[in-house]
């Protein structure tokens, strides 16, 4: 076991602790584990039941966390534990990250140091760590102490997240993360709760003190027909982002039916067409589409002159025309880091 960051104590001890790790501030009893099923009191001290705990382990394309503008055509070592803190019900990794609630508590996994993370990393010729498939957030202990390791080492850290992790939490993290892709899942409250267990404003707050704190931020909306899709609440997640910073990426993906959401069509094509459009037409200078291999909005276009830099297939990067992180046509600045 491992002790946690970021909760308190009551005055009564051993009692109930607070839970500050994210925006749940779940208020945990004696004997019992927070939302995340992953952080457990006992005898008045809240425990990491995941720290080390590995149960994925992969090599992805930089592309496919999706980091477009982060070391474009670089390898990543992508790794998780089980557990999460929303049950979102299109959850496409549901297995493992609602292990914990299906399976009685369970927490299975390989047992990993932050020091054999970061030398796999480096035999695999990853120029980062990403910390995904579940939200980083809920084995955040074990990802700070390997994203220490790791930028030592000259390696860059990924978070791909929900947003949902607390001010506190963030600020200690901040200056070991070189990038973080947050989901923004919809633009109202409604879609939130009764899709994700959660709110929407702790995920906007997020998304600007990550941007604040000098983390290199992209968004991705997974549009879902019938809940997000609609012209006007596109349009409000373009503008929010715009308000942040023109030069946020922002990824409109592709829903497939899943886990509790069978019943739900995929997004048409067209919708996501329409989507880049609007995020465009709001000012946002990088806008793509995901999960549709071969459409051309998977391409980075340079916002001054309109020419082509990074042409992109799939996860792959087929072609790059760049001087460092310059258009290599007019010699403008793209955002990012190269």
């Amino acid at each position: 076991m491992h002790e946690a960051l970021f909760y308190t104590k009551t005055t009564n001890s051993p009692g109930p602790v607070r839970c500050l790790l994210c925006h749940h501030n779940c208020l945990i009893g004696e004997g019992h584990r927070g939302i995340c099923k992953v952080r457990e009191n006992r005898g008045g001290i809240l425990y990491s039941l995941n720290y080390g705990r590995l149960i994925s382990e992969n090599i992805d394309p930089i592309e496919k966390k999706p980091l477009f503008h982060l070391l474009p055509g670089s390898l990543s070592y992508s790794i998780a534990t089980v557990g999460c803190n929303f049950h979102c019900k299109h959850c496409q990794n549901y297995e493992i990250s609602q292990y914990p609630h299906r399976h009685a508590g369970d927490i299975p996994g390989t047992e990993r140091t932050p020091a054999e993370v970061v030398e796999s990393a480096q035999r695999s010729s990853c120029q980062s760590i990403s910390y995904t498939y579940v939200e980083p957030t809920i084995f955040y202990e074990f990802a700070l102490d390997t994203a220490k390791l790791a930028q030592t080492a000259g390696l860059k850290n990924i978070f791909v997240s929900n947003g949902y992790t607390g001010p506190e939490a963030t600020r200690e993290l901040a200056p070991y993360l070189d990038a973080n892709n947050i989901d923004l899942k919809a633009f109202t409250d409604k879609f939130y709760k009764e899709v994700c267990g959660a709110r929407l404003q702790p995920v906007l707050d997020t998304i600007r003190l990550m941007k604040e704190l000098g983390v290199w931020i992209e968004v991705t909306t997974l549009v879902i027909p019938g809940w997000n899709d609609s012209e006007d609440e596109l349009t409000d997640i373009a503008r929010f982002i715009k308000s942040i910073s023109a030069d946020i990426p922002w990824h409109v993906s592709r829903f497939w039916p899943t886990y509790m959401m069978t019943d739900h069509p995929p997004t048409p094509h067209s919708t996501l067409i329409r989507a880049r459009e609007i995020g465009l037409t709001e000012g946002l200078r990088y806008v793509y589409v995901g999960n549709i291999p071969g459409d051309t909005g998977e391409s980075t276009i340079c916002p001054n002159c309109g020419k082509l830099v990074i042409k992109r297939t799939g996860f792959k990067v087929i072609q790059q025309y760049m001087d460092g992180r310059n258009c290599q046509h007019c010699q403008a600045a793209i955002a990012g880091i190269f």
